[in-house]
């Protein structure tokens, strides 16, 4: 399980747009990852409308924040036009990010290997300033102590 202060996992995933991003590009950047089970669910799309609805917040406090989910790029890309979600989804379709990051389902509903519902936040250096694995997919992550990890 990580720890907050660990260095963040590396990645190298897939957007929407089929681009390959890493952690590396967000090299002194404050960065929120939320690992989500399953694009076009109830609770996961709650919980990126939320983001939607405030990125601003994110904006003000200098965070940029992605999705990170076990569906294909394609997908996500039909999730996020429908949806209108005005920052990035990834795919972790091969499931080493949300494994690296301890956020990955055995099973979950006789589905295997599925993200589970996480935060982190990296900080500007790297590490981590946030991270908790929610036990529940049903549950919603704070988005309060989310903030309040990128703020101190």
């Amino acid at each position: 399980m990580l720890k907050i202060g660990d260095k963040a996992p590396d990645f190298i995933l897939k957007n929407t747009e089929q681009k390959e991003v890493s952690l590396k590009d967000f090299e002194g950047k404050n960065l929120v990852i939320l690992f989500f089970p399953l694009a076009f669910t109830s609770v996961c799309t709650a919980e990126l409308c939320e983001i939607r609805d405030n990125y601003s917040q994110y904006e003000a406090i200098d965070a940029t924040v992605v999705g990170v989910s076990i569906d294909s790029p394609f997908a996500l890309a039909k999730f996020k036009e429908q949806e209108n979600y005005n920052f990035d989804l990834l795919s972790d379709f091969n499931k080493e990010a949300s494994e690296a990051y301890g956020a990955l389902y055995e099973d979950l509903m006789g589905l295997k290997g599925v993200s589970k519902r996480a935060s982190f936040v990296v900080g500007k250096d790297g590490t981590l300033k946030y991270a908790t694995v929610l036990p529940s997919p049903g549950d919603m992550p704070n988005f309060d102590e989310i903030k309040e990890a990128i703020e101190k």
